[in-house]
């Protein structure tokens, strides 16, 4: 008897022997466990804006704690449409183009669900965000990979081509993206954007780190490159923007004619995204204007440079990011012969945990390289800080 059978022929199904535990989850319960400063996963624990908190606590307060519409409450609806125009120029109607969402996670996995069949193919560039992978492996959908190219990550246009396939149905553009913070620039994604008229593609764009911009980057959403407004899936959210990853609000912006039946899809899964954390994002989308995002970006520019500096003084060679809250180091100097047993021997000598590269990569690639997060309190980051530098 298989050990995912039982006496009575119940069995796993067919893809779950396959899966096994996130890299990010398992090195964060070992972090916990042994009381560690936690890099690994991209929780986000600075402070909550007090306008948000509070229009939260007071949504709980007045009563507004049962289920929303399936497209999320009106008013959450209409400040996401209004951010779109003021911050990427597109016109977007609140009542057929906007859907909250459980997270970015939720939105993508109603979409896929809506869009996608078992079968089908999506290019997704490497490094990739796992979570994007591993949601179109459970609908039964092949993620081909793309190689972005080191050491800046560039975008190599005739691979993106040669790997379409008849099957190919979407590509995935994470903008600034997780791992390595890359910014896709206006020339790469005009790029993208003709291979993916010429072939008659989706574009789903996650955009979940569309502040965290540094240095002159510029983030430039797919969706306003001309051409590509029928065809884009963006979703986005508020767990990073507003520091409550655990509130699980996002929202998503598409043609009408999807979204439809990517709210039928989300609906099924998740209901609503919780109504008073609604209220909370709504009253942060309309009451915080340009300074706040500003100086997001400008706060997260200085913990960028604490973790580079202390990275390079622990001769760990850091890919610097141009946007979101990641880095990318050099493990070939920890002991260890794969990134994850790297990333074991970083956390038992120094208490850091950080996540193995071949998290972000097809197997065999990326077991030479960490991933950080530095979104965190000062002072939990300036120690890890001082923990790496130990290393010298």
């Amino acid at each position: 008897m298989g050990s995912t059978e039982t006496s009575v022929g119940l069995r796993l199904s067919e893809l779950a022997p396959r899966l096994v535990q996130s890299e990010i989850r398992a090195m964060t319960m070992e972090c916990d466990r042994m009381g560690g400063v936690n890099l690994a996963q991209g929780v986000c624990d600075t402070e909550v804006p007090e306008v948000v908190a509070e229009g939260a606590i007071r949504a709980i307060r007045d009563g507004l704690n049962i289920y929303t519409r399936l497209d999320g409450i009106a008013r959450l609806r209409k400040a996401i449409a209004g951010k779109a125009e003021r911050t990427l120029g597109i016109t977007v109607d609140p009542e057929r183009e906007v859907l909250v969402t459980s997270g970015a996670t939720g939105a993508f996995q109603a979409a896929a669900m809506a869009l996608l069949n078992p079968g089908d193919e999506v290019l997704v560039f490497e490094p990739f965000y796992g979570y994007h992978v591993g949601t179109l492996n459970s609908l039964r959908v092949r993620a081909v990979p793309v190689a972005l190219i080191e050491p800046d990550w560039d975008l190599d246009l005739a691979a993106v081509k040669a790997a379409i396939t008849p099957k190919t149905r979407a590509m995935v553009i994470n903008t600034p993206s997780n791992p390595a913070g890359k910014v896709f620039t206006l020339s790469e994604l005009e790029g993208l954007a003709k291979i993916a008229e010429e072939f008659d593609l989706f574009v789903f764009t996650d955009e979940i780190y569309e502040h965290f911009i540094y240095e002159g980057a510029k983030h430039v959403s797919p969706m306003t490159i001309p051409g590509m407004r029928e065809r884009t899936i963006l979703m986005s959210g508020f767990s990073k923007t507003f520091s409550v990853t655990g509130w699980r609000v996002g929202y998503l912006v598409a043609d009408a004619k999807w979204v439809g039946s990517i709210g039928y899809f989300h609906d099924l899964t998740y209901v609503c995204a919780p109504a008073p954390m609604q209220q909370g994002c709504a009253d942060g989308v309309e009451k915080l204007g340009t300074d706040f995002y500003e100086g997001l970006a400008r706060e997260h520019e200085v913990k960028r440079t604490m973790i580079v500096d202390a990275l390079r003084d622990a001769r760990m060679d850091p890919h610097v990011p141009d946007g979101a809250y990641y880095v990318l180091a050099s493990a070939k100097n920890l002991e260890g012969a794969t990134a994850a047993e790297k990333a074991r021997s970083l956390l038992a000598k120094t208490g850091v945990a950080s996540v193995a590269g071949s998290a972000f990569f097809r197997p065999g690639k990326g077991e030479n390289l960490l991933r950080f997060c530095f979104a965190k309190r000062d002072r939990d980051l300036a120690e890890a800080c001082r923990r790496l530098r130990a290393l010298r």
